[in-house]
């Protein structure tokens, strides 16, 4: 499942979404953060701007990523799902580096997960209609999915 993560909303390159996902996150160090106090939120990745990656949770392991979720009538995704979280907001760009880590790291996922197609892999917007929007309309969904080449 593909979502988009900034903080401060719109602003990139902070230590913020670590410390958001790593529960460390200083509520005082900006307004917006009041409103997220109390989230135990996580991902499985995040790729920032430049492209690089942090893990933090394990694939094999369940990440708090999806919320009231449902894909194709079953419900609560965080128990069986992937979750990668892009750097960026639904209104902003996603930079070419980002679509590059995206491609080769879902590639070298659909191999360990042979269940993972292209046709299983969304956004958070899909399995949360109204509620969420991520990765929003500035995500090339043709852009992402024509590079993907599974060898199962």
């Amino acid at each position: 499942m593909i979502h988009n993560i900034s903080l401060p909303p719109g602003e990139f390159a902070g230590c913020f979404i670590d410390d958001f996902f790593c529960n460390t996150l200083d509520t005082k160090g900006h307004a917006f953060f009041d409103e997220i106090a109390g989230l135990k939120v996580s991902a499985h990745l995040l790729i920032d701007r430049a492209g690089d990656i942090t893990q933090y949770v394990p694939f094999n392991r369940k990440a708090w990523h999806a919320g009231e979720s449902c894909f194709k009538g079953r419900k609560n995704c965080n128990d069986y799902s992937i979750g990668v979280e892009l750097e960026g907001t639904d209104n902003d760009r996603f930079t070419d580096a980002q679509y590059s880590t995206l491609i080769d790291i879902t590639r070298l996922i659909a191999r360990e997960y042979p269940c993972i197609t292209p046709e299983r892999i969304v956004g958070h917007s899909d399995i949360a209609p109204g509620r969420k929007t991520d990765p929003g309309p500035c995500f090339d969904w043709q852009r992402f999915k024509s590079k993907l080449s599974f060898d199962h």
